[in-house]
């Protein structure tokens, strides 16, 4: 998902989830409040550079709500702020290219060092789930939010991005709690506020596990 998309899918995600919002009576019962563990690469189907690594570990807190439901379907809202960890590397070290940089040694001998990287983000999104049995459903997210990296690297300056992220997921639940299984995938960029900003992408794997108020 290129930075271009960012806004038109951040206004459709805010646009989707408030008409449904708009029209539903806040219930105790449909809230649910989580924490999800997960991890992702770029060295992962579909993407694969071979340039450079660029790992990550998600810590994330999920609250999430029910705004409507039918027999079949539901649509939920769902807020998910996380720490992330990211061990970068760059591998090539002709990938940065003398005019790219006034200061290409300097920068050149710094990402060759592999770096830790501390990830801040706040994602906002809606889920469309289906209801394949009575405790078992799978669903799809589409989520975007704002990011603060305390580390630059090649691809993406340090400080403000947005990270944008969608996935498919099977969920099981019983009596209150409910456990999740989601594979997605995340862009990273910043709109071309600062330079770099090629942006990372990573292939991810999460787990989670709800508990209904």
């Amino acid at each position: 998902m290129k930075q271009k998309f960012t806004i038109p899918f951040f206004l459709t995600i805010v646009i989707i989830a408030n008409s449904f919002v708009g029209n539903a009576q806040i219930k105790k019962e449909n809230l649910k409040l989580g924490f999800t563990y997960g991890t992702g690469s770029q060295n992962k189907f579909p993407f694969n550079d071979k340039d450079y690594t660029h790992d990550v570990t998600f810590y994330k807190t999920q609250i999430n709500y029910r705004v409507k439901d039918t027999q079949k379907w539901a649509f939920e809202v769902n807020l998910e702020p996380s720490y992330n960890v990211v061990e970068h590397q760059l591998l090539n070290r002709y990938y940065i290219k003398p005019s790219d940089a006034d200061n290409y040694q300097e920068l050149t001998e710094l990402y060759m060092q592999k770096r830790t990287i501390k990830e801040y983000v706040l994602n906002f999104g809606f889920i469309v789930r289906y209801k394949v049995y009575n405790t078992i459903s799978t669903y799809a997210i589409g989520s975007v939010g704002p990011m603060f990296s305390d580390k630059a690297t090649e691809r993406l300056a340090k400080g403000f991005a947005f990270s944008d992220i969608f996935g498919l997921g099977l969920s099981y639940e019983i009596n209150k709690l409910q456990f999740d299984f989601r594979y997605s995938v995340r862009h990273t960029s910043n709109l071309e506020l600062k330079q770099p900003n090629g942006g990372h992408n990573t292939t991810n794997t999460e787990f989670s596990v709800l508990f209904k108020l």
